[in-house]
């Protein structure tokens, strides 16, 4: 298994659960110092960060991309995939699509996380689900066009009322026939939703894509309760070999973030 740390480039997502905000090539130089292999951007559009600017920052510092996340295009355009409306899901897809490509450019897979929606007012549970599943169909399609993949996020119950649960994330997949679309295991999310995270983590098996690493309070790996030990058994049981992101809370700051995931990352995968 492979390290990485999330950097936020979204002005809006300031105070959310990302260890860097605003400086990419500081944050990549802060990743290199502590020993991490891969960063994980939040960017704020897909043409936010130019290919060869990202490219020439990972290379200088030794480091991988280990997804592109897509939420700028929910907290910054209101962009849904369950949008009550047609031209609102058609830009919210064509966004992801070009992050997707950003995303490719590096072999790494894009999120679907936030801009997934919920069900809300005249947007039923039914029809929300056949709209996410709509989307998620032309998705796998453009990341199969990529040689890529795509990775979906099941979210807690305060996120979204449509896939709360790695169950039901990978029964959506499965009635797709998604073969380009993986799950994305968020550990805060598993601590609210699942009766037991690491058997919810071994049912998944293959399924999971990408891991964030997060306590039960959303601070780095081991200030909280959640017991990793269980959980890392589980992905090795699986033939996990992807990331481990730290997607937390810069608490008590960044700095003290970052070290004490990579601390806790080291124990974790001896």
């Amino acid at each position: 298994m492979k390290s990485a740390v999330t950097v936020s480039l979204v002005p809006e997502a300031r105070g959310g659960p990302f260890v860097f905000h605003d400086d990419l090539p500081a944050a990549c130089r802060k990743a290199k110092d502590l020993g991490f292999d891969a960063v994980e951007l939040f960017p704020p559009g897909p043409d936010a960060v130019g290919v060869a600017e990202l490219r020439s920052l990972l290379d200088d510092n030794g480091l991988s991309l280990a997804a592109v996340g897509t939420g700028a295009g929910w907290v910054r355009h209101q962009l849904s995939l369950t949008a009550p409306d047609d031209a609102t899901r058609d830009k919210a897809v064509a966004f992801v699509q070009r992050v997707m490509d950003l995303a490719a450019a590096f072999g790494a897979p894009a999120i679907i996380g936030s801009m997934q929606g919920r069900a809300d007012g005249a947007v039923t549970r039914p029809v929300a689900l056949r709209y996410l599943g709509n989307a998620l169909f032309k998705l796998d399609e453009h990341a199969a066009d990529l040689g890529t993949t795509l990775l979906y996020e099941p979210l807690n119950r305060y996120e979204t009322n449509l896939v709360n649960t790695l169950a039901d994330g990978a029964a959506l997949l499965r009635g797709l026939g998604a073969s380009n679309v993986r799950l994305l295991a968020d550990l805060f999310h598993m601590n609210i939703e699942e009766v037991d995270i690491a058997a919810a983590l071994r049912a998944a098996g293959k399924a999971v894509g990408h891991v964030h690493l997060a306590d039960s309070n959303r601070r780095a790996a081991g200030m909280g309760h959640t017991d990793f030990a269980p959980v890392v058994a589980a992905l090795r049981a699986a033939g996990y070999d992807g990331y481990l992101s730290a997607e937390v809370f810069p608490l008590p700051d960044p700095d003290a973030a970052a070290r004490q995931t990579i601390d806790a990352f080291r124990r974790l995968t001896a």
